[in-house]
């Protein structure tokens, strides 16, 4: 990160398709998944594509047959930008195992821009409880937390670890503790610690401790492979751990009898559906969730790539667009 592998350039403002929505972009959260492609974790799906998929704006203008939203509305952009609607997939209501799918910032251009298109099918109107700023992270951290967190099958008022405490992870631990989970966080950041004890965390540790208790579920939101040993590990008779990230580095051996006998489970989490996304909005919006960003100028998007890297954006990072 440290190299700036971001490049300023100038373009013409995009026209809005059939079904589209042009998007004046306010602000844009920087997510790990953008980390990744600029790393080469994630392979571009075309070049010089514009990445980021945390975005928050006006419509602009809107496309032939373009009737949900109207021009000055509100809306988010997140990571799934299409799904081909017919495949097995997405038609038992998978539609994140969509077999052709497209995603914002990979497949199509996001939100590191001052314009983007949307399809209407696939933007959120945003709950009015959240400035500009704090809605950005929810567009894709919180969605994917929140599925994961589904995921992890936590019982109602079970025992919850979290490893990893950055945008995602610190918005799922919300949700989880409101619907009365006890939350232990495991994770590198002094910083993170802190933040997760001032949220209501019942414990907070370095990235491999134990945690003080056996484990009913818990969710890996960092992208290293050689937490999940200890992770299950930490797990309880039955629990499950959810990986939340698109990339992990390689997992190391497992020992069947310490980290998966009892029918512990190991699952992962591959993107969401668009009900999640309107389930977790409206969770977030009904329990009054907190969110901790820290703002970047436009021109300073590399910075906040660097700065993510190195563990030193507590919350979400969040670029803001020059002209707002």
């Amino acid at each position: 990160m440290a190299t700036g592998p971001l490049r300023l350039i100038d373009r013409p403002v995009p026209e809005p398709g059939q079904g589209q929505l042009l998007i004046k972009v306010l602000r844009c959260g920087v997510c790990r998944t953008d980390l990744h492609l600029a790393e080469g974790d994630l392979s571009p799906k075309r070049r010089l594509v514009i990445p980021g998929h945390e975005v928050v704006g006006i419509v602009d203008r809107v496309g032939p047959h373009s009737a949900r939203f109207a021009v000055g509305d509100r809306v988010g952009i997140p990571w799934l930008a299409h799904t081909c609607g017919i495949c097995v997939f997405c038609t038992t209501g998978r539609e994140n195992l969509c077999i052709d799918p497209r995603f914002t910032g990979w497949d199509l251009d996001g939100g590191y821009a001052e314009y983007v298109t949307v399809h209407q099918a696939y933007a959120y109107p945003l709950p009015d409880s959240f400035s500009d700023q704090d809605a950005a992270p929810l567009l894709c951290a919180g969605i994917i937390g929140y599925r994961a967190l589904r995921r992890s099958r936590l019982p109602e008022g079970g025992r919850l670890g979290i490893y990893g405490f950055g945008g995602s992870a610190h918005l799922a631990a919300q949700i989880a503790m409101a619907e009365g989970a006890r939350v232990h966080v495991m994770t590198r950041s002094a910083e993170a610690r802190q933040l997760a004890l001032e949220l209501g965390a019942a414990s907070a540790g370095d990235a491999a401790d134990m945690p003080p208790e056996p484990l009913d579920a818990a969710i890996l939101f960092a992208p290293v492979g050689s937490l999940v040993p200890p992770a299950l590990a930490a797990l309880d008779r039955g629990g499950t751990l959810a990986i939340a990230g698109i990339y992990l580095s390689d997992i190391p051996p497992l020992n069947y009898d310490r980290h998966l006998f009892e029918e512990r489970m190991l699952c992962s989490v591959t993107a969401n559906t668009r009900h999640d996304g309107t389930e977790f909005l409206e969770t977030a919006a009904r329990i009054g969730i907190k969110v901790s960003t820290t703002p970047y100028p436009f021109d300073r998007a590399d910075q906040a790539f660097e700065d993510l890297s190195g563990d030193r954006v507590n919350g979400a990072a969040v670029i803001v667009n020059p002209d707002w």
